[in-house]
């Protein structure tokens, strides 16, 4: 008889005939002593207990079942790699699997814990797993050998022609897997881990599986199967703001689901209304045992990082989000972009971010908000300015260069130098500048909000400044009406009346676009009146072609035309005394508006000696549409 427990304690019981390798032994006690192995010991029954609500996972699942069709070569045996972010449910999907399976594997099925992030901080050591096993298998104590390599080979043999599965759970790295693999055909094995095991999978034809939040409906039916189908359908609204406060992590809606079921008076409501008022911090997540604790879950993985990476992550917990590049996390930290990328493959591999793009990293909500806190617990407050600093830099200057790759007609304006530390990468053309500015499109609007509200006032109207002319070409005007508001209160506290008069002549033209003309109207009037107060003629002129499309929308031809010819005028006094080619732009531009509004009004004012006249003339002889109103981007 075996008696086995936690592969952590291997002490074992065992009785029987002595045997080796299934022959009786013979001779010297004291070689049958140091020789002899049990008989039968029965088969190792290690699965954890199966969990006992689960739902979803359907296509993992499958995937699990498909490595018990793999072919059982000469090479070894099927194995996978089943890895996903702290809380994510590996060791709750990896056992369910296995406890539908177990009839598949009737020589037994052997489950350790490594500890690879435990809170304790130290995983399990090879060595004691693999003694672990072979006591589970039948070893006595005594009998097992000495050194990893010897206890491996001896683990390898007892299990080789054995139908067994091997559930490898919590793993570090692949050095602490790989003395626990089977070396002969016959075994399955699966490891769980928060990092992605690519050496297993380079290396030992591992298949990897990757776990990823809830889906809206699994998270749905998740709370569903802890709380009862008729609660979550009878406050539909509760449930769905308590799945996107939790981010749909697993962990986290277990947190949720056991207070409401522990603290009966609760309803769903009033567990939505505390997690409004509770901001974006991780206190609402705490399940009141460290192993169902969001925060303390988080934290096993975040110490077992290095310094360096571990920096890294603290950092990015002051990025507006939701995605992060090399650049801007190199900008973050101050260093050259080879070494951050490194830092961010770190950080890949223990699940902590994700690169859901080539270069393109996100960290789902609450980790980020782990990371905040980190950064505001664990960060001086200089360096927590510095990295914000150089952030807003990136973000602003590649920002800036794109804008003048687009528009390259605009009047520019003069930013300070960047930061040291700071990288901003040059678009190599307008194709390229937008596709950097799609790409970064929710980062930058983010960016926006992030230094307004923490008073980085120059950088968040020249940030809005910079994103003119992109949003006004993908005629994104809510998106232009938010930047542009959410700057505006920075330009009033810098006292900076130009900057103002800028915001206030997007805010009117995004109006305008979306059919709001008395709103447009008012702060086109407010522009107009800062650029006259700044001596800004050329945007003066501008502003008045803005405020003549506001009229010629409303039907007020009469009073648009003398806002075109108004600006004709100001467009030729700021020739006089500039000859920049913005200026050279807008008359043009403005000259053949005006040119347009005269005949289509019947004045029919010749544009004497002006090299645009004749196609003025063509352009005015076609019927003009009311309904199509060019974006202008200047």
């Amino acid at each position: 008889m075996v008696v086995s427990i936690d592969p952590g304690d291997p002490v074992a019981v065992s009785s029987g005939a002595d045997r080796l390798d299934g022959q009786a032994v013979g001779g010297h006690a004291g070689q049958r002593k140091a020789n002899r192995v049990p008989a039968a010991a029965p088969p190792p029954r290690q699965l954890p207990a199966a969990p006992s609500a689960f739902t979803g996972r359907v296509a993992e699942l499958a995937e699990l079942d498909d490595l018990l069709a793999e072919p059982q070569g000469l090479e070894g045996s099927p194995l996978a790699v089943v890895a996903g972010t702290a809380g994510v449910g590996k060791s709750t999907l990896v056992p369910h699997w296995a406890h539908r399976v177990t009839d598949r594997f009737p020589d037994g099925q052997l489950y350790v814990n490594l500890r690879g992030f435990d809170p304790a901080g130290t995983a399990l050591d090879p060595a004691e797993v693999v003694r672990g096993f072979l006591t589970a298998l039948g070893v006595a104590p005594q009998r097992v050998p000495i050194g990893l390599a010897a206890q491996t080979t001896r683990y390898r043999s007892l299990v080789a022609g054995r139908r067994m599965l091997v559930l490898l759970d919590n793993a570090r790295d692949a050095e602490q897997v790989r003395p626990l693999l089977p070396g002969a055909p016959g075994c399955v094995t699966v490891v769980t881990s928060r990092e992605q095991l690519g050496g297993l999978v380079a290396i030992n034809g591992a298949r990897p599986v990757a776990l990823e939040l809830f889906t809206d409906p699994e998270a749905r039916r998740f709370l569903a199967t802890r709380l009862g189908q008729a609660r979550v359908r009878a406050e539909p609204a509760a449930a769905a703001q308590i799945i996107e406060r939790f981010a749909r992590l697993p962990l986290a809606l277990a947190v949720a689901s056991a207070r409401v079921v522990v603290n009966r008076a609760a309803s769903l409501p009033d567990l939505a209304a505390e997690l409004a008022q509770a901001g974006a911090g991780l206190d609402p997540f705490d399940g009141g045992d460290p192993a169902a604790d969001v925060r303390a879950v988080f934290s096993w993985s975040y110490r077992a990082l290095d310094p360096a990476a571990a920096g890294l992550f603290r950092l990015i917990g002051l990025h507006p989000g939701p995605e992060l590049t090399v650049p801007a996390a190199a900008s973050l930290v101050g260093a050259p972009m080879p070494a951050v990328r490194r830092l961010l493959a770190v950080l890949t591999r223990a699940n902590l971010i994700t690169e859901h793009s080539p270069g393109r990293y996100m960290a789902h909500d609450l980790l980020r908000a782990y990371a905040a806190e980190l950064a505001d617990a664990e960060e001086p407050a200089a360096h927590r300015l510095a990295a914000t600093g150089r952030l807003l830099d990136h973000c602003l200057h590649t920002a800036y260069a794109a804008d003048r790759l687009l528009y390259p007609h605009r009047d520019p304006i003069l930013l300070d130098c960047p930061q040291a530390g700071v990288v901003v990468p040059a678009p190599a053309d307008s194709a390229a500048a937008m596709r950097w500015l799609v790409a970064e499109h929710r980062v930058l609007l983010a960016t926006v909000d992030l230094a307004a509200r923490d008073r980085w006032d120059r950088h968040a109207w020249e940030m809005a400044w910079s994103l003119t002319s992109y949003v006004n070409l993908r005629a994104r005007w809510h998106d232009q009406l938010a930047v542009q508001d959410a700057a505006l209160p920075s330009a009033v506290r810098l006292a900076d009346r130009a900057a103002q008069a800028q915001l206030h002549r997007n805010l009117g033209r995004a109006l305008a676009q979306l059919d709001r003309p008395d709103e447009a109207a008012r702060h086109l009037a407010q522009a107009l009146e800062g650029f006259v107060a700044v001596g800004d003629r050329a945007n003066q002129a501008q502003t008045h072609v803005n405020i003549a499309r506001v009229l010629e929308r409303q039907g007020r031809d009469a009073e648009a035309l003398g806002y075109d010819l108004r600006s004709l005028e100001l467009c030729r006094q700021a020739l006089s005394v500039n000859t920049g080619i913005g200026n050279r732009h807008g008359a043009a531009t403005n000259w053949r508006t005006a040119g347009c509004a005269e005949a289509a009004g019947g004045d029919h004012l010749e544009a004497s000696g002006h090299p645009d006249a004749g196609a003025v003339r063509a352009r005015c002889a076609k019927p003009r549409s009311t309904d199509a109103v060019r974006p202008e981007l200047g």
